[in-house]
């Protein structure tokens, strides 16, 4: 919460915080001439009366020598405080730069560094790097091992049972009339096929 400030009463009156009782008073007649509301209408007349109403009430405690002691004590002990939040203010502010520059500072090293750590995507560096990650999580992971033990198990059923089918299809293509001719052509005309027989012969 904003603490409100006390009127400054010296500058209400325009005058210097050490001017003398009459240095005091004879502003205060010049001033109470020059906003008097009668020279006024409208919103000028209204901002007339208040500016009276804060110069007498200025006047009434600077021209009390009591009661300007007290109100120049007062005035002292607020400004001090006042001077004493802005400083501390100003320091916590001035903190908490700094840890924000440290902060930014840190994550840019900490960037710079993985940046040097890492090779670019997409290099032969970065593929090196990620088959070590691989290997590495291979190695300290079962878990992951016996997955990959079971999709191997699996990719090798599927590779057997691809080829048990093609097999099928191919017997049936052969006694189908239709498709036993082409299933010939194909089997015993085909280069690749005579050279594959060929290796095997």
């Amino acid at each position: 919460m904003v603490q409100r400030r006390m009127k400054n009463y010296y500058e209400i009156l325009e005058v210097n915080p050490k001017a003398s009782k009459e240095v005091i008073e004879k502003a205060y007649r010049v001033l109470a001439k020059k906003y008097h509301p009668d020279l006024y209408t409208g919103e000028k007349k209204e901002y007339a009366e208040r500016k009276i109403k804060e110069l007498n009430a200025a006047y009434n405690i600077l021209s009390d020598e009591f009661l300007r002691e007290q109100y120049d004590s007062e005035l002292k002990k607020e400004n001090m405080e006042y001077t004493q939040n802005y400083y501390q203010g100003a320091r916590e502010r001035s903190n908490l730069k700094n840890n924000y520059q440290d902060a930014r500072q840190k994550q840019v090293e900490n960037s710079k560094q993985q940046r040097t750590k890492r090779p670019r995507v997409g290099t032969l560096g970065s593929m090196i790097e990620l088959t070590k990650q691989l290997v590495h999580d291979l190695a300290r992971s079962k878990e992951k091992r016996q997955k990959i033990k079971e999709m191997t198990k699996m990719d090798v059923i599927a590779i057997v049972l691809t080829i048990v089918v093609v097999i099928l299809i191919g017997v049936i293509l052969w006694f189908i009339p239709f498709t036993n001719g082409w299933m010939r052509e194909l089997l015993f005309e085909n280069p690749l096929f005579n050279w594959i027989g060929g290796l095997f012969s």
